[in-house]
């Protein structure tokens, strides 16, 4: 496997375009996910403000996927955000996640934080590499 850093800086790669990046998350997200449009916005968020996204791609296909946002926050609420993170379905229970992950904490500046389902697989990953829960999220829908 290798890894492909895509940001502000290299712009929109043309093999691994934003749509080619939302399909994949879309799919292997499965019930943890967002709609393709929701991803669309945060790959954008990539290009326009700050963040990183890192593929792992085998074969000239991706096969995982991590997208962290930056805040533009210091100190009082983490510098990034893990939005996404999504391994092909074929490749489970590889290490991929965790590859990936490490590849994309090497890549973000500051601290970082996620939200998780607490029935969510990734919660047992996320913890080894060493996320801890600090607060209850609660949020106001409008």
């Amino acid at each position: 496997m290798e890894f492909k850093i895509i940001n502000k800086e290299t712009g929109e790669d043309k093999e691994f375009t934003n749509d080619a990046i939302a399909s994949f998350l879309e799919i292997h997200l499965g019930r943890f996910g967002d709609k393709k449009e929701d991803i669309l916005k945060c790959l954008d968020y990539v290009f326009k403000k700050c963040g990183n996204i890192t593929l792992g791609i085998e074969n000239s296909q991706i096969i995982g996927a991590v997208v962290v946002n930056e805040t533009g926050m210091d100190g009082y609420i983490p510098e990034n955000i893990l939005v996404y993170i999504a391994v092909h379905e074929n490749q489970r229970g590889k290490g991929m996640g965790g590859k990936l992950m490490k590849k994309a904490i090497d890549n973000a500046n500051g601290s970082i934080s996620l939200h998780v389902e607490p029935d969510n697989p990734a919660k047992k990953l996320y913890e080894r590499l060493g996320f801890t829960n600090k607060y209850l999220e609660m949020r106001l829908q409008r």
